[in-house]
């Protein structure tokens, strides 16, 4: 697990599953800096999984579950961190996990 660092955002994809939560997470760091640190909020069983193949699609450095030192033990939620890159990969608008075609 990496330590817990202050992250400049904080994505909420709890009760989101695979599709639906990288398409609004997409979304959440379309218009954020290279070098932004995130952290994603999943309840998704798939996300273990699902974030390091996107991050390694897109570029983005995915950083691994972060360790949680917080209360909130009751959404049954992880946490997991990536780095954005300066030019991430294109993802299909539909189907974030697929690159453009052409």
């Amino acid at each position: 697990m990496t330590n817990r660092q202050e992250p400049a955002i904080t994505f909420d994809g709890r009760g989101l599953l695979c599709v639906t939560l990288l398409l609004r997470l997409r979304a959440a760091i379309a218009d954020a800096p290279a070098g932004t640190l995130v952290h994603v909020r999943a309840t998704d069983p798939a996300a273990p999984l699902d974030l390091p193949a996107w991050c390694h699609l897109t570029g983005h450095d995915y950083l691994g579950p972060v360790a949680d030192d917080t209360d909130d033990t009751d959404d049954d939620a992880d946490t997991y961190a990536l780095r954005l890159t300066a030019d991430p990969a294109p993802t299909r608008a539909d189907a974030p996990w697929h690159r453009p075609a052409g």
